[in-house]
């Protein structure tokens, strides 16, 4: 950026996240340390983009001043669908905020009803637009049945769950409809999770969560993540979960085995804690 001078920066979060954890680890390859005044936008795209990393990349990549355009799009849509406009939009970390002009994206529920704001559900999109997908080569049929499907009245299937706010009416995107977790009855997507544990970056630098079975519950959260410092105080990572998805409501507390193992002088070891709910937390 500083040699080239370059003006629009867009990357993925996990870049992002992955550039939060080497400057925290070594100052030297700090932002801080680098010339970036000819930015004038950022963006984000690839996968939803946490609070936490979204306003570290606003404070020391953007310099507290370039408009960060958090896109959603596909290759099906050709282009961008959901997408903040710099300059115009007002920014809200986290959240991919309203649809690009002439983009009609919806939530609708699993039968292709409205859901109010402030309710999830599955995003779609409502009527045709220039660069959508056509069809997918040799098998009509499945390109019907994949992006169009009746269930949904035939509305296109991003794959994605999404929620709007219940003031703004902006989208956040939550996550893939194959990724939600029923634990205990209660759905929840993935990116929710991993967003309250990397929030916290002083301890953690990527997370990935998913289901596993369980005997009480159904299922149970099973999350691994990579820490940004090594520290004996890791039930901190997960007491973010608690703390920030304060929805993860159990009937009882169930015992939660925490594997996080690490070397320090040759000796691993084992945490465990108790939450609300069955978490397994993997560290490496």
């Amino acid at each position: 950026i500083e040699k080239h001078k370059v003006t629009v920066f867009y990357t993925a979060p996990t870049a992002i996240r992955s550039l939060i954890k080497a400057a925290e680890t070594n100052d030297v390859v700090h932002p801080k340390h680098s010339n970036l005044s000819s930015l004038r936008i950022l963006g984000t795209v690839g996968e939803p983009i946490n609070p936490a990393a979204w306003e570290w990349y606003h404070k020391h990549v953007g310099g507290g001043r370039c408009p960060i355009v958090d896109t959603f799009w596909q290759t099906e849509t050709g282009g961008h669908m959901i997408t903040p406009l710099p300059g115009v939009t007002t920014l809200v970390p986290g959240s991919c905020t309203l649809p690009f002009p002439g983009i009609d994206a919806a939530i609708v529920d699993e039968t292709g009803n409205d859901v109010p704001n402030g309710q999830g559900g599955i995003l779609v999109v409502k009527k045709p637009w220039p660069s959508m997908i056509r069809t997918i080569w040799g098998d009509p049929e499945r390109f019907k049945k994949s992006y169009y499907p009746s269930e949904l009245k035939g509305y296109y299937l991003a794959g994605d769950g999404a929620i709007r706010d219940a003031k703004t009416g902006y989208f956040t995107i939550t996550g893939r409809i194959d990724d939600v977790l029923n634990v205990s009855g209660h759905r929840m997507g993935t990116m929710e999770i991993e967003s309250a544990l990397v929030a916290h970056t002083e301890l953690v630098a990527e997370a990935a969560v998913v289901g596993r079975p369980d005997e009480t519950t159904g299922e149970a959260i099973c999350a691994f993540d990579s820490r940004s410092t090594f520290s004996f105080a890791a039930s901190s990572s997960l007491g973010a979960i608690q703390m920030t998805l304060p929805d993860l409501r159990r009937p009882r507390p169930l015992a939660c085995r925490m594997m996080s193992s690490a070397w320090s002088q040759g000796t691993s070891f084992r945490r465990s804690v108790t939450l609300p709910v069955t978490v397994s937390l993997v560290t490496t």
